[in-house]
């Protein structure tokens, strides 16, 4: 594998952890506005977008391959802890 591909690889292994936590914290923005109003949306996306690539290499590690449900079910459970833990904990938004 080239030096092009293996970028392509790890960009796309990646994709699924940056657009469900950039979509998860538009949609809690949207959710909980008021609750979140202090929370900037790209803190909210960074925070979970990190927290789900994070879940996703943990899932590589754990079941030695990519693209199981399981590890896709600890992507969508790290982001929505990042979230809470983010933005939503005790009303400290």
């Amino acid at each position: 594998m080239g030096p092009l591909d293996a970028t392509w690889h790890l960009l796309n292994f990646f994709a699924p952890a940056l657009g469900v936590g950039l979509i998860a914290a538009a949609l809690s923005k949207l959710v909980w506005f008021r609750e979140l109003r202090g929370a900037p949306w790209w803190r909210l996306g960074l925070v979970a977008s990190a927290a789900a690539a994070v879940a996703l290499v943990a899932a590589l590690v754990i079941f030695g391959r990519d693209g199981k449900m399981a590890g896709y079910a600890l992507m969508l459970t790290a982001c929505a802890a990042a979230l809470w833990w983010t933005g939503l904990r005790g009303g400290k938004a």
